[in-house]
This record gives C-alpha cells, sequence and structure tokens, in this order.
C-alpha cells in the first residue's frame, strides 16, 4: 500500500486526561516538525534536528508568552507510526497544560485529530492491517497480562500472516480453476478436480475452525470470566464482593434486599480475569424496584461461565436455594456455605457439588475461594488456549461467515455442482477473510471502526 501524502496536520493529546507528571501531545502530518518549530525556542530549531532525536527547550506563544518547558521528540517519515512526520511534545502533565500546549498547534494550522487517526493513518499509510490496528485497542484496555499479550501477538502480525497464508491458498485455487475455464487447449495445466477441490476445501475449513474455537479462549482472558455471585437475600453476596476485591465496593447491612441491581467489577486472581457481578438476591417480592433487580439477577445467572453460589450456613435449604441450585446445575459452578460461625443447620448430604466452608463476615482472607477458582480454571475446566489468536468479535463473525461458504461450497462439491460454480463460494470465502486485514474492507465500515478508538490514538 503505497504512503498517503494529501493528508493535511493532525494534533491531539495522546495522554490520559487526568493528573500526571508527564503530558504528551502528538502531531503527524507533512507540516508537523514547521508547525511545533515555529513555537518551540532552544538550542537547535526542530527543522533541523535530524530524525528520532529527542531535544530540551521551551515553548512560547505569539505574544512570545511562556507556555511550557518541554522535550521534543522529532521523528521523519516513513520510519514512524503514520509514516508521516511525527513531533511529540512531553510537556508538564495536567490537563491545563496539555491543552495550552496543543492551542498553541491548532493555532499555527493543525487540526484536532479524530478518535483513533493516528492509527487510521498508519492503516491507511500501509504501516499495519486492519487487525493490527483493533490489537492496539485490545492492547490499551487489556485487563491482564495475559490479555495484554494476547493483543501483542496479534500487533505483531501472527494472525494477519495466518490470514494471509489462508487467503493465498485460497487464491491459488480460484487461480487454477480460472485457468482451466480459459484456458482449456492448454495440456501442459493440471485440470483442477472434485477430489482436490474437495481435499483442499476441507483443509481450510479445518484451519478456519481451529481459529474459531481459539477465539473462544481468548474472549475469556480479553474480556474477562463472566462470574455472577447468586444466592437467597442477605447470605451474604455483596459481602463476598468485597472480600474478593479487597474494598467496600457494595453496601452490606442486615437488612434482606439491601442490593437493588446488579454490581459490576473486575479482578485478576494470579493472571486470571473474573468480571464479578453482585446480584440482588434472588427470591419472590412485590417490591417494584427490587423485581426488577431480582429479573437482572436471573439474566445474569443465565449469561454466567462461573457461578459463585453462596447459601446459608445457618439455615436449612430453602425452596428457592434448591431451585438455584437447579438453575445453576449445568454451569461452572463453586458452592460458598457462609455463616459457618454459627450452628450449621444445613445438611451438606443435599448437595451435589463439593463445597467451602466460610464465615465471610469473620475470616480473614478467601484463599479457599480463589484456590477452587484457580483449580477450576487452570485443570481445563475453563480452558484457554496458549495459541489463542483471534480475540476480536468482528474478526470471529467474519470467520464463521467465511466458514459457512466453505460448507456450500464443499456441500457443491459433493452434490457434482461444476467447478466454476463452486468457486463462486471459495472466492467469497477469500474476501470474508480480506475483511479481517482490511484488504477487502469498505472505506466506510474502516471509517466505522476506527472511531471507536480513544482521541490521541
Amino acid at each position: 500500500m503505497s504512503i498517503i501524502k494529501e493528508f493535511d496536520t493532525i494534533a491531539a493529546i495522546s495522554t490520559a486526561n487526568a493528573i500526571g507528571a508527564i503530558g504528551i501531545v502528538r502531531l503527524s502530518g507533512e507540516a508537523a516538525i514547521k508547525i511545533a518549530d515555529s513555537f518551540y525556542r532552544g538550542a537547535t530549531p526542530l527543522v533541523s534536528v535530524e530524525s528520532h532525536r529527542i531535544v530540551y527547550g521551551h515553548l512560547y506563544d505569539g505574544d512570545g508568552e511562556l507556555v511550557d518547558e518541554v522535550m521534543v521528540s522529532v521523528l521523519r517519515a516513513p520510519k514512524t507510526f503514520t509514516r508521516e512526520d511525527v513531533v511529540e511534545i512531553n510537556c508538564h502533565g495536567g490537563m491545563v497544560t496539555c491543552n495550552r500546549v496543543l492551542r498553541l498547534l491548532l493555532n499555527g494550522g493543525a487540526r484536532l485529530a479524530e478518535p483513533g487517526e493516528f492509527t487510521k493513518r498508519a492503516f491507511l499509510n500501509g504501516r499495519i492491517d486492519l487487525s493490527q490496528s483493533e490489537a492496539i485497542m485490545d492492547l490499551i484496555h487489556a485487563k491482564t497480562e495475559k490479555s495484554a499479550q494476547l493483543a501483542l501477538n496479534q500487533l505483531d502480525g501472527r494472525l494477519s500472516k495466518l490470514i494471509g497464508s489462508l487467503r493465498r491458498v485460497i487464491l491459488d485455487i480460484i487461480a487454477q480453476v480460472e485457468v482451466n475455464i480459459d484456458y482449456p487447449e492448454y495440456e501442459d495445466v493440471s485440470e483442477m478436480t472434485h477430489l482436490e477441490f474437495m481435499d483442499k476445501a476441507k483443509s481450510v475449513s479445518s484451519r478456519i475452525d481451529k481459529l474459531i474455537k481459539s477465539a473462544a479462549y481468548s474472549k475469556l482472558y480479553r474480556d474477562g470470566i463472566t462470574t455472577a455471585i447468586i444466592g437467597r437475600p442477605n447470605v451474604g453476596k455483596s459481602t463476598l464482593l468485597n472480600k474478593l476485591l479487597d474494598e467496600e465496593k457494595a453496601i452490606v447491612t442486615e437488612i434482606a434486599g439491601t442490593t437493588r441491581d446488579t454490581i459490576e467489577e473486575f479482578l485478576n486472581i494470579n493472571g486470571i480475569p473474573l468480571r464479578l457481578i453482585d446480584t440482588a438476591g434472588i427470591r419472590e417480592t412485590d417490591d417494584v424496584v427490587e423485581k426488577i433487580g431480582v429479573e437482572r439477577s436471573q439474566a445474569a445467572l443465565a449469561k454466567a461461565q462461573l457461578v459463585l453460589l453462596v447459601l446459608n450456613y445457618n439455615e436449612e435449604l430453602t425452596s428457592m436455594d434448591r431451585e438455584l441450585l437447579e438453575l445453576s446445575k449445568d454451569k461452572k459452578r463453586i458452592i460458598i456455605l457462609n455463616k459457618s460461625d454459627l450452628e450449621h443447620k444445613l445438611d451438606v448430604a443435599d448437595l451435589p457439588d463439593e463445597f467451602i466452608e466460610m464465615s465471610l463476615k469473620n475470616d480473614a482472607t478467601n484463599v479457599e475461594i480463589e484456590e477452587a477458582i484457580e483449580v477450576m480454571f487452570n485443570d481445563g475446566h475453563i480452558q484457554l488456549d496458549e495459541d489463542s489468536l483471534v480475540t476480536n468479535t468482528r474478526h470471529v463473525a467474519l470467520l464463521e461467515e467465511a466458514r459457512a461458504s466453505l460448507n456450500e461450497a464443499i456441500s457443491g462439491i459433493e452434490n457434482g455442482m461444476p467447478i466454476d460454480l463452486v468457486q463462486i463460494d471459495f472466492t467469497d470465502v477469500w474476501n470474508k477473510l480480506g475483511e479481517i486485514t482490511g484488504d477487502s474492507m469498505p472505506d466506510e465500515l474502516i471509517t466505522e471502526l476506527f472511531t471507536q478508538f480513544c482521541l490521541g490514538k
């Protein structure tokens, strides 16, 4: 892909909107160095600074007033992220100073960058493909080391190389069919038979199946295991949430029905990502607000990949307890018998699974729960593949569409359909895979994707 030179120069604050020691304001475009230099005073003008050098100086506005003391990085095309001239101004942190520097650059002729526009330019200028662009956003939002590593693998181009390999195989098949159709008189060109076509179609289908399978595991690392804390009112669900998070996140009282809505928090247990959902106590109620909370709790239970079912050790199993045991029986589940410091009235013989006894109010740690989650996770009850490559929902959807087209091609071969008609489905597979990397992606969809990026990236 050729470098695009007609872009104007853009600028944005690249660091978080928060107090910090250093803030970075970034410029990219043909006039980036010239615009920054017009406000810079240092030992050497920026236009004379060699590429990939950082220099010390000061920024002054048009009236000669000092704006800030800065360190400026000068990066000349094409060896930059956007393959354009890039300037990164390291100023003092805090939004006041960063915004003053940004206004200075905008007054000097730069345009405020749109969300994701730096990455979009990197894509359009051939620096990275679309899957690598999306990996950048995944890396920014990574919540664990493993999810960050998966994003880095994709950013490194591993998925791109695999998709490219698949597309080359498909393209070779399409090309051979085209040659057979257009030049039947050439005897030295081997004819693509139904049997050969079937073998190649099944081989590609197998590789796509493996990618789709890996996506389920990768999604857990990226988004976390959806973990619902369920139980009747006042059994200790919110106390469990607070204990796992090691902070008072949920309100805890002796009044049943205190939690009226679901509360979501993210937790990292030794590299295992959990998206914890503290639910309202499930029971029959006439309270309109509590009833909505109960309905949301039931929805959370239905979607949960892991259930922490909290029961009261100080009470016999109720009909609602039994109903929750039945509703969660097909889920990965850990049963917690809370209030073990009180008299044990619950008959453990009625429980279908192993359980953990504890007093959430008095116990100092929750090591047993964390160990149970680790055992369930690492023993393969919830399995993650080390070689998982697909982490993006869009990619999964395109892979599934490609597999559907492959199945159509295989079905056509089995039914004796002419090769040139089967080739239509194969061409669709080639296009769907190309949408993952952006090689066959409509412009409007590309624009929509990059609007999801943060400003300055």
